[in-house]
């Protein structure tokens, strides 16, 4: 597991920490900032698909959820809501999202979120070692999918459609 440096904001500091706690092995990376998911993707050397863009969807009851889904995919509202057995979700705005998890837009994770909300992963990120939001911007956490699922004891579904 790498160690954060001095330099490193508290937000890695925090996802390494509740990776450790977790027994996840998790790599972050100092990385240029992107205009855009596919050219994160080339800066990292992966496919778009490598990337999970971990989304905080609100509930109708005021409580949220992590939903995990790879790039160039987008939530299916009806197989999330089925699945979450609710008939309203949705992504709150950048404020509620902080709030909700201590994190900035674009910086998302479910791994030291302020809040432990219930983790729903698309199950196309299976199998492969993913790059994520790592609790700051000008960062990228490398992590084991299935590991990372097994870490929150995520559901995983088919929860997206293409973008």
């Amino acid at each position: 597991m790498t160690t954060p440096s001095p330099a490193e904001p508290a937000g890695t500091e925090r996802v390494l920490a509740d990776a450790a706690a977790r027994g996840l092995d998790v790599d972050i990376i100092t990385r240029p900032a992107a205009g855009s998911l596919a050219e994160a993707a080339e800066l990292l050397g992966i496919e778009p698909s490598g990337i999970v863009k971990t989304l905080v969807v609100k509930r109708a009851d005021g409580n949220f959820l992590f939903a995990l889904v790879p790039g160039g995919r987008k939530i299916s509202w009806p197989k999330l809501r089925a699945l979450v057995g609710v008939n309203k979700l949705q992504l709150p705005d950048a404020g509620q999202a902080l709030e909700a998890t201590g994190y900035e837009r674009g910086t998302i994770t479910p791994l030291g979120s302020s809040t432990e909300w219930p983790v729903y992963a698309d199950a196309g990120i299976t199998g492969q070692r993913v790059a994520m939001g790592a609790g700051a911007h000008g960062f990228s956490a490398f992590v084991d999918a299935d590991a990372l699922v097994a870490a929150f004891d995520a559901v995983v579904a088919d929860i997206s459609e293409p973008e």
